[in-house]
């Protein structure tokens, strides 16, 4: 039971779309990401995901519009809809994951950016 730096976690990774393990809350995990670009289109069926900008901006995009996330906030994706985060002008936003431990990385989707395993950092 000890504070974690956030700012620390992120520098011990480099690599983009691999979230990283920091904490495990009952059956939720806290993850760190690296995001740059776009990601997939996917859809999580069975649970939400909770996204908190460390750094950056990011954009949320759903099939009918695009949320704009600023450092300092959140947003939540409720179970079963379609989702693709991405940054914008080649900028490296670091963000915060909240999620069921069941939570696949991209849903049924299976792209070359898919992970199965996330580091414990």
């Amino acid at each position: 039971m000890k504070p974690i730096n956030l700012k620390q976690k992120h520098a011990e990774f480099t690599k983009q779309w691999h979230p990283h393990q920091i904490a495990v809350v009952d059956d939720m995990q806290v993850l760190l990401a690296k995001l740059q670009g776009e990601f997939v289109w996917h859809a999580h069926e069975n649970e939400d995901e909770l996204f908190q900008v460390i750094k950056g901006t990011l954009y949320m995009q759903f099939r009918d519009r695009t949320e704009e996330v600023k450092e300092g906030e959140i947003i939540v994706v409720p179970k079963g809809v379609e989702h693709n985060p991405m940054t914008k002008n080649d900028e490296e936003v670091h963000v915060l994951l909240f999620e069921k431990m069941s939570t696949a990385h991209t849903g049924n989707v299976l792209d070359e950016k898919t992970q199965t395993h996330y580091p414990k950092i």
